[in-house]
């Protein structure tokens, strides 16, 4: 039980600490992180791009 306390103040201290840091960051820092986030999202929507099919796989398809 004492352990699942101390996680549980873990956690919720170490998201409080976070706030700050959030709330303080340069305005370079956050068109960094916005960029990587965007360039993250290509490369996902580049994954989920339609499969190129074979021919064998588009007659399996039609039947």
């Amino acid at each position: 039980m004492s352990s699942v306390i101390v996680s549980l103040l873990y956690k919720v201290t170490r998201k409080l600490l976070t706030v700050p840091s959030v709330l303080l960051r340069r305005g370079t820092a956050k068109e960094a992180e916005l960029l990587v986030l965007r360039h993250e999202n290509a490369v996902l929507r580049r994954q989920l791009a339609a499969p190129v099919l074979c021919r064998s796989e588009m007659r399996r398809c039609r039947s």
